[in-house]
Formats: structure tokens, C-alpha cells, sequence
């Protein structure tokens, strides 16, 4: 293989007008990573730093193996709640075999999505329909939100489900810390009414709109910034006993091989499955619509080689498992991201950042990395398909309603298998129920349509069937029971022209309900007759039983078979 094969396509052809655009980015998005790293290696139950080294080599990773121009890398809120799930009923929270695991898991992320890339299974990026994603994301969302409020009011809470969660807050707020409440709800508030005020106020001051927009992004950093300085000025970690990150470790990860224990393997194997599941469908849905923005196009073989390269590098360097995050990856497009250079940038700040500045974390409260996970897993919650759904397809709407009610209820893990099952589930049952229309000839014209919507000319004897769906093992008998029921109405009924252009495949079970059906319809004086039938589907066709029978009575167009008089 050539040295050049090895070079990602973006960097051959780099062009030095777009280096001011990429640094801009990153240097942004860097702003904007350190205070989520770390918001997000808690809510993993794992220590602060290791959500930073998740944020190092992960990026170049991508940069060398994705398509995606725009999207930023790193811990995001849904993988890390996915993470704290999965291992907690593991090990101690926070333990060395926790972190352990942690590493691992990233690791089985990594190798399961860069095999899938091999095999090139990117189709799996639409294995999950919008609304039951949107289901999930949205009980993450809920579920992250109500499990953070313990640290805005300093309870000590051990973590379990919804309903013991909201229980032990409720029963706790008695033993509230009250300096912890204030800094808390105080940055909660900020937060809020930045993303909801600050950009038009800008705007108003005559701040451009995109920068404007950008700085609104950037206000959880300011919030950070302001917190840590006056717990650290007013030491109100010891006086107001303030939970604080404390000490975190400076200098870079030595990258080495996590422990494989074959053991754990066996029960985090599913756990990784869906967490690479996931994230590879929240990636590819945020890289495609950044693309298409810019004209672009992403590959989803070769952003599961990405997103599992990241994966791989995030457990080689001490890193949890890692994804495309929405908001970072929409910061770094509007800051003028030209090429996953922008992300190599951000790794070297990161890197920087880690080697010589950890210090500066020691001061910043818990209340207030809690406040910005909660800001931006509200965000998350996704009103609008629910109600898009309910008014277009309620069996989405309610695929939607039951993956959210699954994750709530009974865990992220439990969530997106029901969300899965139901995916399969619809899709089984809508083809199940395939559209069949009785078909007449528009006056005139050799078109047909349904004679239900329009005004058409039919003939006696001869019924005109479109089919509108492939035949399956799940649906060929509804068309066996239609045709049943047309002729029964219809006993003078002499030809049957089924209409099978909207006919992809036949399988077995299908062949088999065609020839018994052409078998009885013969005994009854009826002749079957196929038409418009697509090439792939009557190449498989001739050599059968049922081929050789129709062989004189299968016709180009529906209007040659509906003036014919073969029978």
C-alpha cells in the first residue's frame, strides 16, 4: 500500500486559506470541551481527568479515519450516562476496577465499530427510526437531569433509578447545602437565561449574528470561570464545605494496552454494542446535516472506521468511550471548521491544557459542572417529533412514547433494546398491512389508478390489483385473503391482473402463496395474470412452477394486460 493511501483525502488536498477557519474552531471548541470533559467524566462516575484524555487522542484518530469535515469528537452526555449504567452494578463508582472497566469498554466500543467499518455495515446508521432515537436521547436527557440535581444542592444521594432518585431528593432536601444550593441554582439560572437571552441581546448591542451565537455558546466557560474564582477566593471549599473536583493529576496520558479480562468481556459485550450503536447514529445524523449544509458528503462505512479509531485511541490513552457530540460539533461549524484539522487543533490545546494548567480545576464546584450537563441535556429533550408524530403517524408517536417510557423507567440499557424492538416491530407491522388498490383505466389514456379516488374505466370479469408493497413471509397471506375477498364479491370475476410494479422481491413464502393461489383460481375458471414486473424479481420468477404456468400471461404494462384476451 502506498504511503499516500494512508493520508486522509482532506489533508492531501489541504489548502492554506482554510488554516485561519480551523484554528478559530479549535481554539473555540477547546473553550467550550474542557468544562464538558469534565462535567461528562462525572456523570461516568469516573474521574475528571480522564474525560479530558478522552478529548486528546480521540481527535486525531477521527481526523485520520472519518469523512465528516464538521464533527467534533469527545465525551458526550448520552455515551457517559450509558457508561455509569453498565459499569455501576459492576465495581464501586470511581474505583480502580471501575476505571478499569471503563477503559475497557471503550476498547470494545472501538474494535466493534472499526470491524463494522471493515464490513462496511454503515447501513446501520438508519437501523433506528428518528422518533424511537428521539425517544431514547429524550429519557437520557430526563434521566440526566433529575440524577444531577443532587450535586446544584449538595445532597449526598446514592444513584438509582427515577422514582428512588426523585424519592431521596425529595426526602433530602432538608439536609441541602445551603452555599452549595446557591452557587448551584445560581449557575443553573445563568446558564438558562444565557442560551435564551444573551444572543439577542448581543445582537442588539450590534454583535453579528454568528458570533453573537457563538459567544452564547461559550457562556457555561464564563460561568466556570467566575464559580471557581470565588469558592477559591472565599474558600467556601472548607468554610461552606462546597464539593469541589479537587486535585487533578497534570501531564499527559501514557498510552497503553487495557487489561483484557475474558471474563468482563462476556458481560460488557452488550453494553459497548449499544453504546457503538448509539453513538455511531447520533454521529452520522449530526455529521450528515452539517454536511449537507456545505454541499458535503460524509461516508457511513468510514465514519464507523472514525468514530471506532477514536474509541480505540480514547481506551489506548486512559479515555472512556467517545462519540460525535451535537452542540460541540455545531460550535465548530459555525466558528469556520474547514477540515478535522480543527479537531487536531483542539487535542493540542487539550494537551496543553492537561500538561501544565490542571491546577486551575482544583476550586470549580460540582454544582456548577452539574448546572452545565443539565443546560445542555435539556436541549436534548425533543418535543417537537414527538408532536410532528402524533399528528402524522401515531405508531411512530407511540414507538417514541414507549422507548422514552422504557429508558425512564427501567434504564438506558433496557430503553434502547425496547426502542430497537419496536423499530423492527413497526416496520414488521406496516408491511404486514401492505396498500392493495383495485385499479381502473383513466379515459382515454393507457393509465391506471384506484377507482376509489378516481374516475376510471373498468371491465366485467376483470379485476386490475396493485400491489404496493414487496411480498413477504409477513404479508403474503393479507394479499391471499384481498384476492379472496375481491372474487367472492365479484363471481362473475374471469381475470385477475395483479399489478406488481411497485414489487421489489418475492420470497419463498410468497412464491409459495402465488402458485397455490394461481392453482386455485384456475379450479375456479380464473385466469391470473401478472403485470409490469420488475426484472430482478422475474429473472427469479421463470425457472419456478409458478413461472413456467404464467409464462404466456405475463405483460409489460398493465394496459396490455388489461386488453388482452389470453388466458
Amino acid at each position: 500500500m502506498r504511503l499516500r493511501q494512508l493520508v486522509p483525502a482532506w489533508l492531501q488536498h489541504y489548502q492554506r486559506q482554510w488554516l485561519s477557519g480551523d484554528l478559530t474552531a479549535g481554539l473555540i471548541v477547546t473553550v467550550m470541551l474542557i468544562p464538558q470533559s469534565l462535567a461528562y467524566a462525572m456523570l461516568a462516575g469516573l474521574p475528571p481527568e480522564m474525560g479530558l484524555y478522552a478529548s486528546i487522542l480521540p481527535l486525531f484518530a477521527y481526523a485520520l479515519f472519518g469523512t465528516s469535515m464538521s464533527l467534533a469528537v469527545g465525551p458526550v452526555a448520552v455515551a457517559s450516562l450509558m457508561t455509569a449504567s453498565a459499569l455501576t452494578p459492576l465495581a464501586a463508582v470511581g474505583s480502580p476496577e471501575y476505571i478499569s472497566l471503563a477503559v475497557l469498554l471503550a476498547l470494545l466500543s472501538g474494535l466493534m465499530l472499526f470491524l463494522f467499518g471493515l464490513l462496511r455495515l454503515g447501513f446501520l446508521a438508519y437501523f433506528l427510526s428518528h422518533p424511537v432515537i428521539s425517544g431514547f436521547i429524550s429519557g437520557s436527557a430526563v434521566l440526566i437531569a433529575i440524577g444531577q440535581l443532587k450535586y446544584i444542592l449538595g445532597i449526598k444521594l446514592v444513584s438509582g433509578n427515577l422514582l428512588s432518585t426523585v424519592s431521596g431528593l425529595i426526602h433530602g432536601l432538608a439536609q441541602a447545602n445551603p452555599t452549595t444550593s446557591v452557587i448551584g441554582v445560581a449557575a443553573l439560572l445563568s446558564l438558562f437565561a444565557a442560551r435564551r437571552y444573551l444572543g439577542a441581546l448581543l445582537q442588539a448591542c450590534g454583535v453579528r449574528a454568528t458570533t453573537a451565537s457563538l459567544m452564547t455558546r461559550l457562556a457555561p466557560m464564563a460561568v466556570v470561570i467566575i464559580a471557581t474564582a470565588i469558592v477559591a477566593s472565599l474558600r467556601l471549599d472548607l468554610n461552606a464545605a462546597v464539593a469541589v473536583v479537587g486535585h487533578v493529576p497534570s501531564g499527559l496520558p501514557m498510552p497503553s494496552v487495557p487489561v483484557i479480562e475474558w471474563q468482563m468481556i462476556s458481560v460488557l459485550w452488550l453494553p459497548a454494542l449499544l453504546i457503538s450503536l448509539v453513538g455511531f447514529v447520533e454521529s452520522v445524523s449530526v455529521a450528515q446535516s452539517l454536511a449537507l449544509k456545505r454541499g458535503q458528503r460524509i461516508t457511513p462505512d468510514k465514519e464507523l472506521l472514525g468514530i471506532g479509531a477514536a474509541n480505540l485511541a480514547s481506551a489506548l490513552s486512559g479515555g472512556y468511550p467517545v462519540t460525535g457530540g451535537f452542540a460541540r460539533s455545531v460550535v465548530n461549524f459555525s466558528a469556520g471548521a474547514n477540515t478535522p484539522a480543527a479537531g487536531m487543533v483542539s487535542a493540542v490545546l487539550m494537551a496543553a491544557v492537561i500538561a501544565a494548567f490542571t491546577h486551575w480545576f482544583y476550586y470549580l464546584p460540582h454544582a456548577v459542572l452539574a448546572a452545565t450537563i443539565i443546560v445542555a441535556v435539556v436541549a436534548l429533550i425533543d418535543i417537537k417529533t414527538l408532536q410532528e408524530a402524533w399528528h402524522y403517524d401515531r405508531a411512530d408517536a407511540i414507538s417514541l412514547l414507549l422507548t422514552f417510557g422504557g429508558v425512564v423507567l427501567l434504564g438506558v440499557e433496557e430503553g434502547i433494546i425496547i426502542g430497537v424492538a419496536l423499530s423492527l416491530a413497526v416496520l414488521v407491522w406496516r408491511s404486514s398491512r401492505p396498500h392493495m388498490a383495485v385499479v381502473g383505466r383513466v379515459p382515454g389514456t393507457e393509465h391506471f389508478r384506484n377507482v376509489d379516488r378516481f374516475q376510471v374505466e373498468t371491465q366485467a370479469g376483470v379485476i386490475a390489483l396493485r400491489i404496493d408493497e414487496s411480498l413477504y413471509f409477513a404479508n403474503a397471506h393479507a394479499l391471499e385473503e384481498k384476492i379472496e375477498n375481491l372474487v367472492d364479491a365479484q363471481p362473475q370475476t374471469r381475470r385477475l391482473i395483479l399489478i406488481m410494479s411497485a414489487i421489489n422481491q418475492l420470497d419463498t413464502t410468497a412464491l409459495g402463496v402465488l402458485t397455490e393461489l394461481e392453482r386455485t383460481l384456475a379450479e375456479r375458471h380464473i385466469a391470473l395474470q401478472f403485470a409490469e414486473i420488475k426484472g430482478p424479481v422475474l429473472d427469479r420468477l421463470r425457472h419456478t412452477e409458478l413461472g413456467l404456468r404464467m409464462k404466456e400471461r405475463i405483460f409489460l404494462s398493465t394496459h396490455q394486460a388489461f386488453i388482452s384476451t389470453t388466458a
